[in-house]
């Protein structure tokens, strides 16, 4: 794996070539600009820089307490199968913030591996999967 570098600074993000990215996934083609701009600030957001430079991307939203939803892990097409959605997953699940929280959960087509990588098991229907773990104190 490259030595990857995950940020939590937000005004660090490039805006445009994330939101560009997340609208050519398979589940951000709806969304604009303002969507993501929402999205972003109102959620815990990381990124994963390469000498500098943006490769990836992940935020969760939560409550900060009881529950988290991971969205929008996406690496750039040039890195992926390195380790890097990896690192962004474990990244935001072992955030200090996110220490109670003991109910995760996802949606995935295709990334099923990089998930259950972190612990995360799939649920019955194969598409929604779910962490639970015991609250830090």
């Amino acid at each position: 794996m490259p030595d990857c570098e995950i940020s939590f600074d937000l005004s660090r993000i490039d805006f445009r070539a994330t939101s560009d990215l997340l609208m050519a996934s398979y589940w951000g083609g709806g969304r604009s600009d303002e969507t993501h701009r929402r999205a972003f600030a109102n959620s815990l957001c990381a990124a994963a820089y390469i000498d500098g430079s943006q490769v990836g991307f992940g935020r969760a939203i939560t409550d900060r307490t009881v529950f988290a939803y991971l969205a929008d892990i996406i690496v750039w097409p040039q890195h992926r199968g390195q380790g890097i959605g990896s690192r962004l997953v474990r990244a935001l699940i072992d955030h200090p913030e996110l220490g109670s929280v003991s109910h995760w959960s996802l949606s995935t087509n295709d990334a099923h591996g990089v998930y259950e990588r972190v612990g995360f098991k799939a649920s019955t229907d194969g598409r929604y999967m779910r962490l639970d773990r015991k609250p830090i104190p």
